[in-house]
């Protein structure tokens, strides 16, 4: 039968049209993928979830039941403020293109010519990239919180906290993420231990140093006014920790399982090391202590979570236990510094050492996926990162604490901080007798 020719020509129509239909997924795939897209969608609502309410409930189970509100609003108010700082140009400066690998600049500010497409080298939409750095751009500056709660100024924070962001974090980002200058030399930080932990404890530290003691530091120590809350946000953070770290392999992948493994077995060495520590010398585990150690064993192999092994994950969870110990012991006891939750010694000096140590464990047992350089060659390049940023990050805090305090006062009056910075600032309780 001979068909006429607007027959050939809508059945040719519909053909098109069908292959134009089925055309269009084929193309997507090629470019994304869903299955690496829908484990990068969970890992960013874990790291989300880290500080909203995991590291909230963590630090407000710390300290006086007076200032436990205080607490979560600071983390909550962070969450808010650095999303936006994030989204008006902080990922521009951490990722978009930049000029000597020094800065992003503000190609990409509110998201200018960010599409669904991926980024070079990935398989997930641009978007969703720069929603999962923003959790982790959340979570850094909250974790400064630890070393000035019970008496910082609300207002001088959040001011502090978004300078520093632009300041300190998003360059140290496009330094080593960002396909920056320590990027080019061949710097590894897998999820953070430079970036997140080094910036963050250093920061830390410094403000500790610049915003003064509590009042009642070290004479009339109180202790944590609801360890039950510690453990609950320690449990959070350690759930979450897995989208922090193996999210950070970006995809759905072997790398993402190798790092959930270490993660994992980092943490419980930590734990069950130090409440070891704390049973030999007070006869007594805690649990404020497993859960500070479970917190140690986690900053410390999130540098080190693409390039250790189980065996190395070991390794480096008892060294972290022994060494961020020692950090509290020293930092509290003897040196007498208030950082009040012990921010640099947990975070910072575990942050570090993961950094410092994975060059010597990257080869170390079964699973291990070794290094590409010597490994003195690599532990040189690494000490070179974390030192230009752990001295951005001290330059910057105290740069901008000194300007701050000229115009808003770093801390609440002495009045206020004895009579707890829920109903002094914020006008709240969280107990009511």
């Amino acid at each position: 039968m001979t068909l006429g020719f607007k027959s050939i020509a809508a059945r040719f129509g519909v053909l098109s049209l069908l292959c134009a239909v089925f055309s269009v997924p084929a193309f997507a795939d090629s470019v994304t993928s869903s299955g690496d897209t829908a484990w990068i969608l969970t890992a960013t609502a874990l790291v989300l979830f880290m500080t909203l309410p995991g590291l909230a409930l963590f630090y407000g189970g710390l300290v006086q039941a007076k200032n436990l509100l205080s607490v979560l609003m600071q983390c909550m108010a962070i969450a808010a403020l650095m999303s936006l700082v994030w989204l008006i140009c902080g990922y521009s400066l951490a990722f978009g293109p930049g000029e000597g690998g020094i800065i992003g600049g503000f190609a990409k500010s509110f998201a200018a010519g960010v599409t669904a497409a991926p980024l070079d080298g990935q398989s997930i939409p641009e978007p969703l990239f720069m929603m999962f750095q923003m959790t982790f751009a959340i979570i850094t500056p909250a974790l400064i919180v630890g070393a000035f709660v019970e008496r910082v100024n609300f207002g001088a924070m959040l001011v502090f906290c978004a300078l520093w962001l632009l300041l300190c974090y998003a360059p140290a980002a496009h330094w080593v993420w960002g396909g920056g200058w320590l990027a080019g030399m061949g710097v590894i930080d897998f999820a953070g231990g430079i970036v997140v932990h080094t910036t963050a404890g250093v920061s830390a530290l410094v403000f500790a140093l610049i915003i003064g003691k509590r009042a009642h530091f070290p004479k009339d120590m109180h202790p944590p006014h609801s360890p039950g809350f510690v453990m609950l946000g320690a449990a959070m953070l350690w759930v979450g920790w897995f989208g922090f770290n193996a999210g950070s392999a970006l995809g759905a992948n072997g790398d993402a399982a190798r790092a959930m493994l270490v993660t994992h077995t980092s943490a419980a060495t930590a734990s069950l090391v130090w409440m070891g520590i704390e049973w030999v010398s007070f006869r007594k585990p805690t649990l404020v202590g497993i859960a500070t150690g479970m917190v140690a064993g986690l900053a410390t192999i999130t540098p080190a979570a693409g390039s250790v092994g189980p065996a190395g994950a070991i390794v480096i969870g008892a060294a972290s236990a022994f060494v961020c110990y020692g950090a509290v012991v020293l930092i509290r006891q003897k040196l007498q510094i208030d950082d009040s939750l012990d921010v640099f010694a947990v975070h910072g000096v575990g942050g570090i050492l993961g950094s410092l140590a994975l060059p010597f464990l990257a080869a170390f047992g079964p699973l291990a996926p070794g290094l590409s350089k010597p490994v003195f060659v690599q532990f040189g390049v690494q000490l070179l990162g974390v030192t230009v940023v752990a001295l951005l990050s001290a330059a910057v805090t105290a740069g901008l604490l000194y300007a701050i305090r000229t115009v808003i006062p770093l801390r609440v009056s002495p009045e206020d901080e004895e009579a707890g910075l829920d109903s002094a600032t914020h006008g709240e309780s969280a107990y009511h007798q």
